[in-house]
């Protein structure tokens, strides 16, 4: 084994992971690659060419450059744990009215779990990915994740859930490099195709961006049970038919197939009588959210309120806040009002740029 250890490196056959590994691979770490097949387009519904990081085009990229280096790679199917888990909470949670986050809940309960079983049994000390972040240990402890350094690519908000038991063995390669200079790497490394690998910003399992057509895929007679309801004015006033609550989101203005001579948004949504709200853009604005589920990861407790940056969505700057621990949840009151808090998306606290945790808005 090598002095620096083993390592076991998630390769999704991105430019990301794949310059990751070989990272530690020249940096002295014995390194086996791992690619996590989490599903599959027939499960979808989808009737597109099969890309992104399942489709066997990058599970190939992934094993061939692997041993164009010489080092192991294997492919580990987790479609089972992901469907049962990341899939089933995604229909859930439109069904409940709510915006999901399925890449916080894949992190947190698969991904991580999966990479550290087979650490484990490949006696690897450490698993590490191609996330764009930064993590440390204090002096008290506690491991800490940090933004990247790549503004526009940092990726610790989709990290908040990851339990120190896990960051304890985790590494994050890319954290101190920009995009711009992993793909300059890649090109160095003779990897021309890698380097100018596109991105995908879509959810994994639905590669057409159609969540819509995917909800009606994993639930037929989702139409048929829920049926078309009533748009309606924050003062009551019903002003069209919509197709189903649950093809709506906070703060949709798009899409929503009504005229109302001026602009509307999706204010609220309300599962138990199917019925969305619509309003004037100002109407989005709120002062103050409550967050469940939280993970704390530079402090163990909150013990009195603090100011700290939160985040609603994975784009968004953040807002200078209070943050107050309340009966297992957080209060969080903001400094100025934001704009579209949706239910069962992630709320993500900053000091600095450390990640002090996060959870989900209620």
């Amino acid at each position: 084994m090598s002095k620096r250890g083993r390592v076991l490196v998630a390769m999704s056959g991105g430019v990301d992971s794949s310059v990751a590994a070989v990272m530690l691979h020249e940096q002295g770490y014995e390194v086996i690659g791992l690619t996590m097949k989490t599903w599959d387009y027939a499960s979808s519904g989808s009737s597109s060419k099969e890309t992104g990081c399942c489709s066997l085009d990058s599970i190939n990229d992934a094993r061939a450059l692997a041993v164009s280096y010489g080092f192991p790679h294997y492919i580990l199917d987790i479609r089972s744990e992901f469907g049962d888990f990341v899939i089933d909470n995604f229909v859930d949670e439109y069904l409940a009215g709510r915006t999901p986050n399925p890449c916080v809940l894949c992190n947190t309960h698969i991904k991580w779990e999966a990479l550290l079983k087979r650490a484990d049994k490949l006696d690897c000390e450490f698993i590490a990915t191609g996330h764009y972040a930064n993590i440390r240990q204090q002096d008290n402890g506690r491991y800490v994740i940090s933004k990247g350094r790549d503004v526009h690519k940092d990726q610790s908000y989709v990290l908040w859930g990851v339990s120190q038991e896990n960051l304890a063995r985790t590494q994050f390669p890319l954290g101190s490099y920009t995009k711009a200079e992993i793909r300059q790497m890649a090109a160095e490394m003779g990897q021309l195709e890698l380097a100018n690998k596109s991105e995908s910003y879509e959810i994994c399992f639905v590669p057409d961006n159609d969540y819509r057509a995917f909800l009606r895929h994993r639930v037929n007679d989702i139409d048929d049970r829920i049926g078309n309801g009533h748009f309606v004015l924050t003062d009551g006033t019903v002003v069209g038919q919509h197709q189903g609550y649950p093809y709506y989101t906070i703060g949709q203005r798009k899409g929503l197939g009504i005229a109302l001579g001026r602009p509307v948004f999706v204010i609220e949504i309300r599962p138990e009588s199917n019925t969305v709200v619509l309003g004037d853009e100002h109407e989005l604005e709120r002062r103050e959210a409550y967050v469940k589920n939280v993970n704390l990861v530079k402090y163990a407790t909150i013990e009195k309120p603090m100011e700290a940056i939160t985040k609603i969505r994975y784009k968004d700057a953040g807002m200078t806040s209070t943050i107050v621990q309340e009966a297992g949840n957080v209060k969080v009151d903001f400094h100025h009002a934001v704009k579209g808090i949706a239910p069962g998306q992630s709320a993500v606290f900053y000091e600095g740029n450390d990640l002090l945790g996060g959870g989900f808005l209620m």
